[in-house]
């Protein structure tokens, strides 16, 4: 047995043989929150063809522990907002992401998510932050995948540095923007 050990394992075993490592508990769940988000995507408009792109074997959602989309809010942490959303959707979004459990987040993904994009009128709601927080804006028109990545990337960092409460709620408390 001892054969088949590295010589740095054996060192480390010879010099410390009861050693161990430690963490805080806060850290673990932070890091094990951060790469197991399961996401509920509301597609709307164009950008679609771009968010279907993410789980394809070039970008890899799955690589970033957002694997499999949920088809029910309630089962979801993560809402990605793709699209255009209209006065008449905005109810809907906003029950949607009411429906969620906590801790949630919100990726606003593409221009007309984040600000309206070309779309100033009556019918389109210049943003999503008038409805739902948002945690992470991706602008683009649509979004390249890899801005997609990086806004997940920065998401996931501050969901490992967020510190949640023992009822879970994170928004409510003020522990989170």
């Amino acid at each position: 047995m001892e054969a088949s050990r590295s010589p740095q394992v054996l060192e480390l075993l010879r010099e410390g043989g009861d050693a161990f490592q430690t963490t805080r508990l806060e850290a673990v769940l932070g890091w094990a929150r951060s790469y197991s988000m399961f996401l509920y995507p509301f597609v709307t408009a164009c950008c679609g063809m771009e968010f279907m792109s993410l789980a394809g074997p070039r970008y890899d959602l799955d690589r970033f522990g957002c694997a499999l989309p949920r088809f029910s809010p309630r089962q979801s942490d993560l809402l990605m907002v793709v699209g255009t959303i209209t006065q008449r959707q905005a109810p809907i979004l906003k029950r949607v992401y009411d429906q969620m459990a906590e801790p949630k987040w919100v990726m606003a993904f593409g221009s007309c998510t984040c600000s309206g994009g070309p779309y100033d009128n009556y019918a389109t709601v210049q943003g999503i932050d008038h409805i739902v927080a948002v945690d992470v804006y991706v602008p683009g028109c649509p979004p390249r995948p890899e801005a997609v990545l990086d806004g997940l990337l920065k998401l996931q960092a501050r969901v490992r540095a967020e510190k949640v409460a023992s009822d879970g709620r994170h928004r409510e408390n003020g522990t989170s923007g």
